[in-house]
C-alpha cells in the first residue's frame, strides 16, 4: 500500500500541457575528462532500470534524448517493483556485476546501498551534478549528498504531504475544512463529522497488515521535522515529537474517527469507493489515484496541504522521493549521465514525464509549467499543483532514512497497533520501540 505499488500498477495523476525551460552546463566531468568518468560521454550502450509507469515515462524520453546523442543506445527495463530491490542489491553485492548503468532508486532504499556498498553507487560530483545542487526542493539534495561532498543520485520525483478531503461530507457536518488550524483541531471537526454524518476522519491500518501502515504517523513527525533518525544516525522513536504524533492517533482513535483499513491496497480502495472517511492524509501522488477510482465524485473533492502539528508549526513535507543513480562499476558512466541529465534536469521532460503518469518533479524550474497551476474540476476548482509547489518552496528539512528504515517501521508499526488495537500508552511503547531498535541496529539513541 505504498506510492511504488501504485506507479507499478500504472496510476497516474491528471495534467494538462506546456513547457519550461532550464539551461545549465555540468561540469568537465560529465565529458569523461578529468572526473573519472568511464567511457565517452557521446557514444555508448546504457541500460536504465526502473518500473511500470516511471519506465514507460523513460522509454518515451529516448527518441528526444537520441536526437542529441544519436550513438548513445538506451535500452529501458521494466524490472518490476519489489523485485527490482532485491535484483539492485544482488548486483551490489557481486561487484556491481549484471547491474544496469542507471539505476532507479527509492528514498528508503538509497542509504542501505551507500551505508553497505560505500562503491556500489558511482560518485556523480565529479561528472558535474554538485551544478544542479539548488536545482531541486528543499532538503532534497541533503537526501542524496554526503557531508564530504559525494553525490549518490538526482533527485527525480518529489511528494509532499497532502490532505485530500470530501468537501462534500465536510459541508454537510457544518465544519470549515479552511479554518482547520492544527490536528487537535482535525479531532474537533472529525468529532463533528462523526456525529452528523456517521463517516470516520481518516482511516489507518490498524494490525499493520502492510509494511508500510505507519505512513500517516511518518506524515505527524515529519511535519514537526522529526522523523525515526536524526541527522547524525542517532535513533529518535521515542522522541517528544514522535510521542506527539501517536498520542494523536491514539486520541482519534479512542473517538471512533479511524476507520480500519487493515487488508491492503484494495482495503483503502475500497474505503474511498464506500466514502468511509472524511479525509484521506496521502501525498501529492495520491490525488490521481481518487480521481481514477471514484470519477463520478467530480466537484466533491478537494485538497489542501495539512493542518500543523502545533500551530503556526510546518504544513508541509517531503514524505517521499525518488533517484536516479549510476553503477559504480558502470563502464558507460559518461553516456548515462548525460540521459540522467536530459531526464532530470530539463523541465520540459519533467512536464512531459508528470503529464504521462502524474510523478510530481523534484526539479522546481519544471513548475514553471502552466499544467501546475490550472484550476482542478475534480477538486472544487482548486490548484492541487500550486498548493503542492507551495509545500515544495519551503523550508523544508532533510530527514536521515539510514540503512536501518525498515527495522525501524516494523518497531513503529508494532508500537502503533498496541496502541490502536489494545490502548496501549504512545510514551510507553514508543520508548521500548526505540530501545528494541537500538538493541537490533546498535545504534545509540538521541
Amino acid at each position: 500500500m505504498n506510492r511504488r505499488d501504485v506507479l507499478r500498477a500504472g496510476g497516474v495523476l491528471s495534467a494538462g500541457a506546456g513547457l519550461g525551460g532550464l539551461t545549465a552546463c555540468s561540469g568537465t566531468g560529465s565529458t569523461g575528462q578529468g572526473g573519472g568518468a568511464a567511457g565517452d560521454a557521446a557514444k555508448g550502450d546504457i541500460t536504465v532500470w526502473s518500473w511500470a509507469g516511471p519506465a514507460a515515462e523513460l522509454k518515451a524520453l529516448v527518441p528526444a534524448f537520441n536526437k542529441q546523442f544519436p550513438d548513445i543506445k538506451v535500452t529501458v527495463q521494466d524490472i518490476g517493483n519489489p523485485a527490482i530491490w532485491d535484483k539492485i542489491t544482488t548486483g551490489l553485492a557481486a561487484g556491481g556485476g549484471g547491474l544496469a548503468d542507471v539505476l532507479h532508486i527509492g528514498v528508503d532504499y538509497l542509504p542501505g546501498y551507500v551505508e553497505k556498498f560505500p562503491n556500489g553507487l558511482a560518485d556523480l560530483s565529479k561528472l558535474g551534478a554538485d551544478t544542479y545542487k539548488d536545482a531541486f526542493a528543499a532538503g532534497l539534495w541533503q537526501t542524496v549528498s554526503s557531508k564530504d561532498g559525494r553525490v549518490s543520485a538526482l533527485p527525480w520525483e518529489a511528494n509532499s504531504a497532502g490532505f485530500y478531503y470530501r468537501s462534500d461530507v465536510f459541508e454537510a457536518a457544518g465544519v470549515d475544512v479552511d479554518a482547520i488550524d492544527t490536528w487537535d483541531a482535525a479531532i474537533e471537526a472529525g468529532k463533528q463529522i462523526k456525529a452528523r454524518t456517521g463517516k470516520y476522519l481518516l482511516g489507518i491500518d490498524k494490525p499493520a497488515s502492510q509494511a508500510d501502515s505507519a505512513n500517516f504517523f511518518q506524515m505527524l513527525l515529519q511535519l514537526q521535522g522529526a522523523f525515526y533518525f536524526d541527522l547524525d544516525g542517532r535513533i529518535t522513536l521515542d522522541s517528544p515529537e514522535a510521542v506527539r504524533a501517536m498520542t494523536i492517533i491514539k486520541r482519534m482513535n479512542d473517538a471512533g474517527l479511524v476507520n480500519d483499513i487493515s487488508g491492503g491496497w484494495n482495503a483503502l480502495i475500497s474505503s474511498i469507493k464506500k466514502g468511509t472517511a472524511a479525509v484521506v492524509p496521502w501525498p501529492t501522488w495520491f490525488g490521481g489515484i481518487i480521481e481514477e477510482t471514484v470519477p463520478g465524485e467530480a466537484g466533491k473533492w478537494g485538497v489542501r496541504l495539512p493542518p500543523p502539528v502545533r500551530r503556526g508549526g510546518l504544513t508541509s513535507a517531503t514524505v517521499n522521493s525518488t533517484h536516479l543513480a549510476l553503477a559504480g562499476a558502470g563502464k558507460h558512466q559518461a553516456a548515462a549521465w548525460k540521459f540522467v541529465e536530459f531526464v532530470l534536469t530539463r523541465p520540459e521532460n519533467q512536464v512531459k514525464i508528470y503529464k504521462g503518469k502524474g510523478i510530481a518533479p523534484a526539479l522546481m524550474k519544471a513548475y514553471d509549467d502552466p499544467v501546475f497551476h490550472t484550476p482542478s474540476a475534480f477538486f472544487g476548482g482548486r490548484k492541487p499543483g500550486e498548493i503542492f509547489l507551495g509545500a515544495l518552496k519551503a523550508d523544508s528539512p532533510a530527514f536521515n532514512y539510514t540503512a536501518d528504515y525498515a527495522r525501524a517501521l516494523k518497531a513503529t508499526t508494532d508500537a502503533q497497533t498496541k496502541v490502536l488495537l489494545k490502548g496501549a500508552d504512545p510514551a510507553k511503547v514508543l520508548r521500548e520501540a526505540a530501545d528494541q531498535l537500538a538493541q537490533q541496529t546498535g545504534r545509540k539513541k538521541a
